[in-house]
Protein backbone atom coordinates (compact mmCIF):
# COMPACT_ATOMS: atom_id res chain seq x y z
CA UNK A 1 0.00 0.00 0.00
CA UNK A 2 1.27 3.45 -0.88
CA UNK A 3 -0.23 6.90 -0.43
CA UNK A 4 1.21 9.72 -2.49
CA UNK A 5 1.16 12.92 -0.42
CA UNK A 6 2.89 15.18 -2.93
CA UNK A 7 -0.14 17.48 -3.14
CA UNK A 8 -0.33 18.13 0.61
CA UNK A 9 0.93 21.69 0.56
CA UNK A 10 0.46 24.81 2.67
CA UNK A 11 1.73 28.32 2.14
CA UNK A 12 3.04 30.05 5.28
CA UNK A 13 2.38 33.76 5.50
CA UNK A 14 1.28 34.68 9.04
CA UNK A 15 4.41 36.39 10.30
CA UNK A 16 8.10 37.09 10.10
CA UNK A 17 11.07 36.84 12.45
CA UNK A 18 14.19 39.02 12.29
CA UNK A 19 17.30 39.27 14.47
CA UNK A 20 16.79 42.96 15.17
CA UNK A 21 13.29 42.39 16.59
CA UNK A 22 13.85 39.43 18.91
CA UNK A 23 14.63 39.82 22.61
CA UNK A 24 18.28 39.50 23.63
CA UNK A 25 17.26 36.83 26.13
CA UNK A 26 15.77 33.64 24.63
CA UNK A 27 13.66 32.94 27.73
CA UNK A 28 12.02 36.35 27.32
CA UNK A 29 11.47 35.63 23.63
CA UNK A 30 9.94 32.28 24.60
CA UNK A 31 7.65 34.03 27.07
CA UNK A 32 6.52 36.48 24.38
CA UNK A 33 5.67 33.70 21.92
CA UNK A 34 4.11 31.51 24.62
CA UNK A 35 1.63 34.21 25.63
CA UNK A 36 0.86 35.05 22.02
CA UNK A 37 0.03 31.36 21.51
CA UNK A 38 -1.94 31.27 24.78
CA UNK A 39 -4.04 34.25 23.70
CA UNK A 40 -4.57 32.81 20.25
CA UNK A 41 -7.77 30.91 19.55
CA UNK A 42 -5.81 28.59 17.27
CA UNK A 43 -3.78 26.81 19.97
CA UNK A 44 -5.67 24.30 22.12
CA UNK A 45 -2.93 23.17 24.55
CA UNK A 46 -0.17 25.74 24.49
CA UNK A 47 2.07 23.97 27.03
CA UNK A 48 2.16 20.65 25.15
CA UNK A 49 5.67 19.86 23.96
CA UNK A 50 7.46 16.91 22.40
CA UNK A 51 10.26 15.57 24.59
CA UNK A 52 12.85 13.52 22.70
CA UNK A 53 15.33 11.26 24.50
CA UNK A 54 17.83 8.63 23.43
CA UNK A 55 16.48 5.27 24.60
CA UNK A 56 18.33 2.39 26.21
CA UNK A 57 17.90 0.54 22.89
CA UNK A 58 19.85 3.25 21.05
CA UNK A 59 16.80 4.70 19.30
CA UNK A 60 15.59 8.23 19.82
CA UNK A 61 11.98 8.56 20.94
CA UNK A 62 9.66 11.55 21.14
CA UNK A 63 6.49 11.85 23.20
CA UNK A 64 4.25 14.72 24.18
CA UNK A 65 4.54 15.95 27.77
CA UNK A 66 3.30 19.12 29.43
CA UNK A 67 5.44 22.09 30.37
CA UNK A 68 4.53 23.02 33.93
CA UNK A 69 6.90 25.89 34.64
CA UNK A 70 9.71 27.90 33.09
CA UNK A 71 12.09 30.47 34.51
CA UNK A 72 15.59 31.83 33.96
CA UNK A 73 16.99 28.32 34.58
CA UNK A 74 14.94 26.55 31.92
CA UNK A 75 11.88 24.37 31.40
CA UNK A 76 10.18 22.01 33.88
CA UNK A 77 8.06 18.90 33.47
CA UNK A 78 7.05 16.08 35.84
CA UNK A 79 6.90 12.33 35.36
CA UNK A 80 7.60 8.87 36.73
CA UNK A 81 11.37 8.47 37.13
CA UNK A 82 11.02 4.72 36.50
CA UNK A 83 9.33 5.28 33.12
CA UNK A 84 11.03 4.72 29.79
CA UNK A 85 11.85 8.41 29.51
CA UNK A 86 13.16 8.50 33.08
CA UNK A 87 15.49 5.57 32.43
CA UNK A 88 16.62 7.16 29.17
CA UNK A 89 17.43 10.45 30.90
CA UNK A 90 19.33 8.62 33.65
CA UNK A 91 21.58 7.12 30.96
CA UNK A 92 21.84 10.19 28.70
CA UNK A 93 20.48 13.50 29.95
CA UNK A 94 20.88 15.32 26.62
CA UNK A 95 17.30 15.94 25.43
CA UNK A 96 15.28 18.15 23.12
CA UNK A 97 11.92 19.87 23.47
CA UNK A 98 9.69 20.91 20.60
CA UNK A 99 6.70 23.25 20.68
CA UNK A 100 4.64 23.29 17.48
CA UNK A 101 1.84 25.83 17.14
CA UNK A 102 0.54 25.29 13.58
CA UNK A 103 -2.16 27.93 13.88
CA UNK A 104 0.60 30.53 14.26
CA UNK A 105 2.97 28.72 11.88
CA UNK A 106 5.59 28.59 14.63
CA UNK A 107 7.95 26.09 16.20
CA UNK A 108 10.40 26.36 19.09
CA UNK A 109 13.18 23.77 19.27
CA UNK A 110 15.15 23.51 22.52
CA UNK A 111 18.28 21.46 23.16
CA UNK A 112 19.53 21.03 26.69
CA UNK A 113 20.37 18.79 29.62
CA UNK A 114 17.76 17.35 31.97
CA UNK A 115 18.27 17.09 35.72
CA UNK A 116 15.94 16.14 38.55
CA UNK A 117 14.40 18.99 40.51
CA UNK A 118 14.47 19.09 44.32
CA UNK A 119 12.14 16.98 46.44
CA UNK A 120 10.51 20.18 47.69
CA UNK A 121 9.78 21.29 44.12
CA UNK A 122 8.38 17.85 43.20
CA UNK A 123 6.29 17.70 46.39
CA UNK A 124 4.87 21.18 45.78
CA UNK A 125 3.80 20.34 42.25
CA UNK A 126 2.40 16.92 43.19
CA UNK A 127 0.34 18.48 46.00
CA UNK A 128 -1.12 20.99 43.53
CA UNK A 129 -2.49 18.23 41.25
CA UNK A 130 -6.12 17.10 41.30
CA UNK A 131 -6.71 14.01 43.40
CA UNK A 132 -7.43 11.91 40.32
CA UNK A 133 -4.05 12.80 38.85
CA UNK A 134 -2.35 12.03 42.16
CA UNK A 135 -3.97 8.61 42.22
CA UNK A 136 -2.99 8.07 38.59
CA UNK A 137 0.66 8.47 39.58
CA UNK A 138 0.20 5.69 42.16
CA UNK A 139 -1.73 3.42 39.80
CA UNK A 140 0.60 3.38 36.83
CA UNK A 141 3.96 1.63 36.66
CA UNK A 142 4.58 3.78 33.62
CA UNK A 143 5.88 2.09 30.44
CA UNK A 144 5.53 -1.45 31.82
CA UNK A 145 3.53 -4.06 29.88
CA UNK A 146 0.08 -4.85 31.32
CA UNK A 147 -2.46 -7.48 30.30
CA UNK A 148 -5.40 -5.12 29.73
CA UNK A 149 -6.98 -1.86 30.86
CA UNK A 150 -8.88 -3.63 33.66
CA UNK A 151 -5.59 -4.02 35.51
CA UNK A 152 -5.25 -0.28 36.08
CA UNK A 153 -8.99 0.37 36.46
CA UNK A 154 -9.21 -2.19 39.26
CA UNK A 155 -6.11 -0.78 40.95
CA UNK A 156 -7.56 2.73 40.73
CA UNK A 157 -10.82 1.59 42.35
CA UNK A 158 -8.91 0.08 45.26
CA UNK A 159 -6.82 3.21 45.76
CA UNK A 160 -9.86 5.50 45.56
CA UNK A 161 -11.34 3.56 48.46
CA UNK A 162 -8.04 3.47 50.36
CA UNK A 163 -7.46 7.23 50.05
CA UNK A 164 -11.08 8.38 50.29
CA UNK A 165 -10.32 10.37 53.45
CA UNK A 166 -6.51 10.39 53.45
CA UNK A 167 -3.83 12.64 52.02
CA UNK A 168 -1.94 11.19 49.06
CA UNK A 169 1.83 11.43 49.30
CA UNK A 170 4.06 11.74 46.26
CA UNK A 171 5.56 8.40 45.18
CA UNK A 172 9.32 8.25 45.73
CA UNK A 173 9.93 7.49 42.04
CA UNK A 174 7.95 10.49 40.78
CA UNK A 175 9.08 14.08 40.35
CA UNK A 176 10.28 16.90 38.20
CA UNK A 177 12.96 17.51 35.61
CA UNK A 178 14.55 20.81 34.68
CA UNK A 179 15.78 21.10 31.10
CA UNK A 180 18.60 23.65 31.10
CA UNK A 181 18.89 24.94 27.53
CA UNK A 182 22.07 25.30 25.52
CA UNK A 183 20.24 26.15 22.28
CA UNK A 184 16.79 27.59 21.53
CA UNK A 185 15.61 27.98 17.95
CA UNK A 186 12.55 29.99 16.95
CA UNK A 187 11.00 29.03 13.62
CA UNK A 188 8.45 31.14 11.78
CA UNK A 189 6.86 29.78 8.61
CA UNK A 190 7.35 31.95 5.52
CA UNK A 191 6.26 31.74 1.86
CA UNK A 192 8.07 29.47 -0.61
CA UNK A 193 9.58 27.43 2.26
CA UNK A 194 12.02 30.27 2.96
CA UNK A 195 11.22 30.07 6.67
CA UNK A 196 12.73 32.40 9.30
CA UNK A 197 14.97 30.57 11.78
CA UNK A 198 16.60 32.46 14.64
CA UNK A 199 18.79 30.42 16.98
CA UNK A 200 20.12 31.40 20.39
CA UNK A 201 23.29 29.44 21.20
CA UNK A 202 24.83 29.50 24.68
CA UNK A 203 28.53 30.31 24.59
CA UNK A 204 30.07 30.41 28.05
CA UNK A 205 27.54 32.63 29.84
CA UNK A 206 26.34 34.61 26.83
CA UNK A 207 23.62 33.91 24.26
CA UNK A 208 24.77 34.23 20.65
CA UNK A 209 21.92 35.06 18.22
CA UNK A 210 22.22 33.60 14.73
CA UNK A 211 20.01 33.42 11.65
CA UNK A 212 19.91 29.97 10.06
CA UNK A 213 19.22 29.17 6.44
CA UNK A 214 15.82 27.53 5.98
Amino acid sequence: MRDNLHDYRKNYNKGELTKNKVDANPLQQFRKWFYEAKDSESVEEVNAMTLTTLGLDGFSKGRVVLLKKYDEHGFYFYTNYSSEKGKSIAQNNKVSLLFFWPGLERQIIIKGTASKTSEDDSDNYFNSRPKGSQLGALVSNQSEVIENRKVIENKLALLENQYSDKEIKKPVNWGGYLVSPISIEFWQGRPNRLHDRIRYRLSHLDWIIERLSP
